[in-house]
């Protein structure tokens, strides 16, 4: 008896009624060609309703997205109850203060019911617990352990077959790819246990891994998928991913070339596929980015003096609040979607890396615009190296012919997600940076709105040219909700004027009937778990933070807190709604606050300032008349601190109406402190317009009545979601991206109100798209 997987042939029979090892295969890969194919049929499905859809929408339908048909109509109920089931999620728990939290449904089925297709083809028509078996069961795991090998690296690949077939990006796949690597762990486990098991009764075993090469080889390609797959954790390839993708690449090598080893001839062919398939991958990939970024093949751009001599891509890093790097590539080479990411690499400042970001611009902005916060690694020197030139006088001739500029590179753009203006409503939400990513999709259907509408401005027949198989003009979207979570104020100066100017053009477009509307947000929270990025940005510590005497006294933000009458909201659990005045203290007033002890629970933000963690359960609720004062305080003592010198920054007194639902502003404190801007306020204001100085007012521009509303805590999304459903005509989209905190509170949501709502199931209610991006690798 041996190990080598030649002592029997793939189309030899193992007994009388038992399939060949090549015939089970077949089947595996016949079960797998199904899946595949079912989901390519519903993704053909999917974009022929969006077709459908924009089609109605541009022949004046008033309800393009509300299934009318029976078939319809059936198609719906059957994909919103999927909808529940694979959206649904455990509830998180807590050891040792980590969290954990579970995977969704959906999710733990698919891989459920591909371990038990391994488990029924490495059995079927065998007796795994009889000895005279135990080979024979062996050899069954090998054939079907060496099968599995295409589709690791078909779910693998950056450019591969499944993701376009099904419409699904790679990094929406990528953990596919992991489980069908740790399902193959399990069968090759099985595969050398039989042997183990049976040589053992021999006494066998040390013989062999002594004296059999074949047995030798197929120990190391074991030992080296356990690496493979340990490493893959999340846990552990977070610790430094470019060091994971190095030894990752390396591990593969090594393994596919001990299988080559160990396994017979006949099944060297599913080896060869996967190498293949990598090379492909990695061909296309390098001819991509070679003709994207060499300045030969554009040469137009190349005599506009919009590129260097050799690269294409010359980009200017500029740093911005809360240790983010702005990197902006001007008339970049490629065109891309809203929520797509490319890689970026700038190989003067980190050698050897390229990371993924999300495109924070549109193509019709003329540029390609990246906020990258700053963490470890590459990130982190992008940022150093911002803050080091930027706005630097040059001091020498060579510092003066030195080019303002970085040649960079680029790779992709990578990522999908169904068309949004195919929704009657669509929600985004985002976390912090998050934003880079819903932001171009809100402004993305304000500009087919600003198209649309020109074109039936437009009644010739020249403007309505017939498209073929690309997507009609029309547009089915009536109501946008956008809700944006930060931690700290200047984190509005990222995207502050996209936002204003997106509710300037839908004022415009609604000034001339157009019935759309666009409703935005803004909450300031210090709960890590709806802003915290994937990096983690590196902040001072509060001694040092509270150590740095701020130039105009320090921002104090007074909680009021509404007293709840039910007993279910004001558990600690639900939290409260609260409310909070932005309002500047002097030193005097600083130094009385902080000799007696806070009223409120002492929530401290960024840079000592103070804000809140509880979550605010309507918007349209917070009465600013109500409740007891309860003070925060953070920050140092100010015993020595500069009075200010010069004239007051102008107060805003926020009395221009909102876009949107919220809360009248704030009148000033009961103890006659006038509410005033800060002075990082006042130097956003020179560019930007001016702040609100109430955490419940409203974020205005200077050259329009156009407000956003801003709100100290953090938001509840089944409110904000259930609202926004209960006025959609159709379909709705609910969209959100940043923090696994973040993300699990609205797929709950989500799931609990297509549920409550009875969403197709006679009710009326209309069905819920979501679609999530949490941050990790």
């Amino acid at each position: 008896m041996d190990m080598d997987m030649g002592d029997m042939s793939g189309g030899m029979s193992m007994g009388d009624g038992v399939p060949t090892l090549f015939h089970m295969q077949k089947m595996y890969w016949a079960f797998i060609g199904a899946t595949i194919g079912f989901a390519t049929l519903v993704h053909m499905g999917e974009k022929a309703l969006c077709w459908q859809r924009l089609h109605a929408a541009s022949k004046q339908d008033p309800t393009p997205a509300k299934p009318r048909s029976p078939a319809l109509v059936a198609v719906a109920t059957a994909t919103a109850i999927i909808r529940e089931i694979s959206n649904a999620t455990m509830a998180m728990f807590k050891i040792r203060g980590r969290t954990f939290r579970s995977a969704p449904l959906g999710r733990i089925c698919l891989v459920l019911a591909y371990f038990v297709l391994l488990v029924v083809l490495c059995f079927y028509r065998l007796q795994p617990s009889n000895p005279w078996q135990y080979e024979d069961v062996a050899y069954r795991c090998a054939y079907i352990s060496v099968a599995q090998l295409p589709l690791i690296f078909l779910l693998a690949g950056k450019n591969n077959i499944v993701g376009w077939m099904t419409g699904l990006s790679y990094e929406r796949i990528n953990w596919l790819h992991r489980w069908v690597a740790r399902c193959l762990l399990f069968t090759t486990t099985l595969h050398m246990g039989y042997f183990f098991t049976d040589w053992a009764r021999y006494d066998y075993i040390l013989i062999k891994l002594r004296t059999d090469s074949m047995t030798q080889t197929g120990i190391s390609a074991w030992a080296i998928l356990v690496w493979i797959v340990l490493s893959s954790f999340a846990p552990i390839r977070g610790l430094s991913y470019e060091l994971f993708v190095l030894q990752h690449l390396i591990s593969f090598v090594a393994f596919i070339t001990m299988v080559m080893l160990h396994a017979d001839a006949d099944v060297h062919v599913y080896i060869w596929i996967p190498v293949g398939l990598f090379f492909f991958d990695r061909i296309t990939r390098a001819l991509y980015v070679l003709y994207t970024n060499l300045a030969i093949f554009h040469p137009k751009a190349r005599r506009e003096g919009n590129q260097s001599r050799f690269w294409a891509c010359k980009a200017s890093f500029t740093p911005v609040s809360q240790r983010t790097t702005r990197v902006t590539i001007q008339n970049p080479p490629i065109q891309w979607k809203a929520g797509q990411h490319v890689f970026l690499s700038c190989h003067s400042i980190v050698p050897l890396q390229s990371h993924p970001f999300t495109v924070a611009s549109l193509p019709e902005d003329g540029k390609m615009e990246f906020l990258i916060r700053a963490g470890n690694g590459g990130t982190k020197a992008f940022f150093h190296h911002a803050e080091k030139h930027h706005q630097q006088l040059p001091t020498t001739e060579a510092e003066i012919s030195m080019p303002k500029h970085k040649s960079v590179a680029i790779e992709g753009p990578y990522g999908r997600i169904r068309p949004l203006r195919q929704f009657d409503t669509v929600v985004l939400l985002a976390g912090s940076t998050g934003a880079t990513f819903t932001v171009p999709l809100m402004r993305e259907i304000v500009s087919a709105w600003r198209r649309n509408n020109n074109n039936n401005s437009d009644s010739s027949d020249s403007s309505r040219q017939k498209r073929g198989f690309l997507l009609p003009d029309g547009i089915v979207t009536r109501h946008i909700r956008f809700v944006w979570v930060i931690k700290a104020r200047d984190q509005l100066d990222w995207l502050w004027k996209q936002l204003i100017t997106a509710i300037d053009d839908v004022r415009q477009l609604r000034h001339q009937g157009i019935d759309v509307e666009l409703d935005m947000s803004i909450y300031i929270t210090c709960d890590d778990s709806l802003t915290s990025d994937q990096q983690g940005g590196v902040l001072p510590p509060a001694s040092a933070r509270n150590s740095l005497p701020p130039p105009y006294g320090v921002v104090e933000e007074v909680h009021t807190a509404k007293p709840e009458k039910d007993e279910k909201k004001s558990d600690p659990m639900f939290g409260s709604a609260e409310k909070a005045e932005v309002r500047e203290l002097d030193s005097l007033s600083m130094a009385s606050s902080h000799q007696g002890p806070s009223s409120g629970r002492p929530t401290c933000g960024p840079n000592g300032t103070c804000c809140c963690t509880a979550t605010i359960e309507d918007e349209d609720a917070i009465d600013n008349a109500d409740a007891p004062v309860c003070t925060c305080n953070c920050g140092a003592a100010a015993a020595s601190l500069p009075e200010p010198t010069g004239p007051a920054p102008p107060s805003s007194s926020g009395t221009d109406k909102p876009h949107s639902s919220s809360p009248p502003p704030l009148s000033p404190s009961s103890d006659g402190t006038a509410a005033v801007q800060d002075f990082e306020k006042a130097q956003l204001a020179k560019e930007i317009g001016p702040r609100p100085d109430s955490a419940s007012s409203s974020l205005a521009s200077p050259t329009s009545p156009t407000s956003i509303p801003l709100f100290s805590g953090r938001p509840s999304p089944r409110t904000i979601i259930r609202k926004s459903l209960e006025q959609a005509f159709g379909e709705s989209a609910v969209v959100v991206c940043g923090p696994c905190g973040l993300v699990d509170d609205v797929r709950h949501s989500v799931v609990s109100l297509s549920d409550e709502r009875a969403v197709h199931k006679g009710s009326g209610a209309q069905g819920i798209y979501l679609h999530t991006e949490a941050f990790g690798y």
